[in-house]
């Protein structure tokens, strides 16, 4: 299948699984032969007619698809430009990891959420056997993600509810490990803080409004579990989508909340490592790259189907361009 992606910054991760389906992916559309047409939702709602000229040239042949990962808010997009997209509805597939208010933007909804990198997030060296020696472990609790909050106001709660739980944590003797990867940190070195972490919390998202959350999951929530890390989340709505609670997910709502499940699983590490372990299987069965890219291109055929047309099929196996 051939793709034109004219994504300002490259989604890498889906490219690449998309590179390994057999698809041949093009950054500008110069009117070659193409199947799809699959732009960056906020790129393209930013310049509204450019989106227009993309819909018009698709014309019904083939189908533009827009990925949106920072929803369902969109934050750091003019109201106006989003009423504009809610208001002519220019995409044929709205992808998005969040179902909250989907049917604004598109004129069919593909839940698509976020999922494991596996080229750069996996077991390594380590097998899950390895992971159930507690001797391995350095840190009781962790966190890696960005805490730059004074560049980035939206992580300023992340850093709030850190400092407190710190504070609640140094009073029982439990040490919270947090490192800032606003700057970048090389991908081996976040997989040996999670393998070495008996806990790997995730709070807080950029696309979250406030106090309210987004209900997609960042893709630390399917990460950790691919290098075999045990995952503490805030509660999120599809989470119960992707994972089984209790056996494959355990999540928090409040301070009170989280402090009690480090608690328990401090205090009960067979049970902590089983959830691991059956949150690792979880996503390599269900929740990488390849298991996206497989449901886009489910999506656009459906598409056509629908039509009762069929794509270009050019790219069958060849190299990728974009890659």
């Amino acid at each position: 299948m051939r793709l034109v992606m004219p994504f300002g910054r490259p989604f890498a991760a889906l490219e690449e699984a998309l590179c390994a389906a057999g698809c041949r992916i093009d950054r500008a559309w110069t009117g070659q032969a193409a199947d799809a047409l699959v732009v960056d939702f906020c790129e393209a709602v930013r310049a509204p007619a450019r989106a227009w000229r993309w819909r018009r040239v698709a014309g019904g042949r083939l189908p533009l698809v827009a990925i949106a990962r920072d929803a369902p808010w969109h934050r750091g997009i003019r109201p106006r430009r989003l009423w504009l997209a809610e208001l002519f509805k220019p995409f044929d597939i709205y992808a998005t990891h969040s179902l909250q208010g989907a049917t604004r933007f598109g004129r069919s909804v593909l839940y698509f959420p976020n999922a494991a990198r596996t080229s750069r997030y996996h077991l390594g060296e380590l097998s899950l056997a390895d992971l159930r020696d507690p001797a391995r472990y350095r840190h009781p609790v962790s966190f890696i993600g960005n805490l730059a909050a004074e560049r980035y106001p939206e992580h300023r709660r992340r850093v709030e509810f850190f400092a407190a739980l710190r504070e609640q944590l140094a009073r029982e003797g439990i040490a919270l490990a947090l490192f800032d990867s606003s700057a970048g940190m090389p991908e081996a070195e976040q997989r040996a803080i999670i393998q070495s972490s008996w806990i790997n919390l995730n709070h807080g998202a950029a696309c979250d409004q406030g106090a309210e959350r987004s209900w997609g999951l960042p893709e630390r929530c399917y990460g950790v579990q691919a290098c075999g890390g045990f995952l503490l989340s805030d509660a999120r709505r599809h989470a119960r989508d992707d994972f089984e609670p209790d056996r494959e997910w355990v999540d928090y709502d409040d301070l009170a909340g989280c402090l009690a499940h480090i608690r328990r699983f401090i205090a009960e590490p067979q049970a902590a490592r089983a959830i691991a372990e059956a949150a690792h299987a979880r996503v390599m069965a269900c929740h990488t790259y390849d298991h996206r890219a497989r449901t886009l291109l489910a999506a656009i055929d459906d598409w056509y189907a629908r039509r009762g047309t069929r794509p270009v099929r050019e790219g069958g196996g060849e190299r990728c361009s974009g890659s």
